[in-house]
This record gives structure tokens, C-alpha cells and sequence, in this order.
């Protein structure tokens, strides 16, 4: 039996896979306000299939996408597909604490366009966790000519 490393993944195929099976994406730093990124893209992964489970301290008691907003990572109590933080850089090793102590481990934490963070990337594949960095889901899905998440 081999172990799967984990690794930051950066082929068209390997983000094709990610892609079409995240079925549960919890949303780092999701927001409410429609012309925000943290807004519109889980918006439109709800739309192609994917639940959407928002974390924002900032918003709790609110429902976005049918679900409650979470205070934090360690309110969710089940297997997430991807994380996909809407955070900035210099605020990723704040929350690194957070993201090794989910349980279960997420499969991949997906850094949105414009977060990169080699050492917090580092940690989590330590962890046995993927990374994508630097990529916007929702560019991918649209550019790669995706339907429904599967």
C-alpha cells in the first residue's frame, strides 16, 4: 500500500479533478456584500453544485447560501472538500492554528488570486493537506469549460 503525499498542485489536470468533485467548500473569510470576490465566487460554485459553508466571525447569524455563517474553522464538524480562503497573505499564518486543527483534515486549502504563502503552504502539505495557491476557483471552472460539480 503507498501514502499519497500531499503537494501543491498546479496542473490543469490536477485542478480539473479538484474542480469536478468539491462537493463541500467551506469559505474563508465569505462575505455578504454581492460585488466581492468572498461573495461572488462561492456564489457561483452554489450555483454549479457545491455546498457552500461560510466562516466569517464578522457575520455570524447570518445565512449565506442556506447554511449559517461559522465564527471560525473549528465550528465546522465534518469532512470539507477544499477550503477556499478569501484572506489576506500577511493574515494566511493566523490561521494556520485553525486549518491544521480542522477534524477531519480538509483535502486541499485553495489560497484565492492574489494570496500566496509559501511557508503556511508548506505546513499544511506537511500536514498530509494540498494546496493551491494563487488561483481564482471560479476563473478555473469557467475557463476550463466545466458543468455541474459531481
Amino acid at each position: 500500500m503507498t501514502t499519497r503525499v500531499a503537494r501543491e498542485l498546479t496542473s490543469a489536470a490536477e485542478l480539473r479533478d479538484v474542480l469536478t468533485s468539491a462537493r463541500t467548500v467551506a469559505v474563508l473569510g465569505a462575505h455578504h456584500e454581492r460585488a466581492r470576490p468572498a461573495f461572488y465566487v462561492p456564489d457561483y460554485l452554489h450555483g454549479v453544485g457545491a455546498r457552500i459553508l461560510p466562516v466569517n466571525p464578522a457575520l455570524v447569524g447570518r445565512t449565506l447560501w442556506g447554511e449559517p455563517v461559522r465564527a471560525s474553522l473549528a465550528d465546522l464538524h465534518e469532512r470539507v472538500d477544499v477550503v477556499d480562503v478569501f484572506r489576506r497573505a500577511e493574515a494566511l499564518a493566523g490561521h494556520l492554528v485553525e486549518l491544521l486543527g480542522m477534524n477531519p483534515p480538509p483535502a486541499l486549502v485553495w489560497f484565492q488570486q492574489g494570496i500566496r504563502d509559501d511557508a503556511v503552504a508548506a505546513a499544511l502539505i506537511a500536514a498530509g493537506i494540498d494546496v493551491v495557491q494563487d488561483r481564482c476557483m471560479l476563473a478555473d471552472h469557467r475557463r476550463m469549460g466545466l458543468g455541474p460539480i459531481r
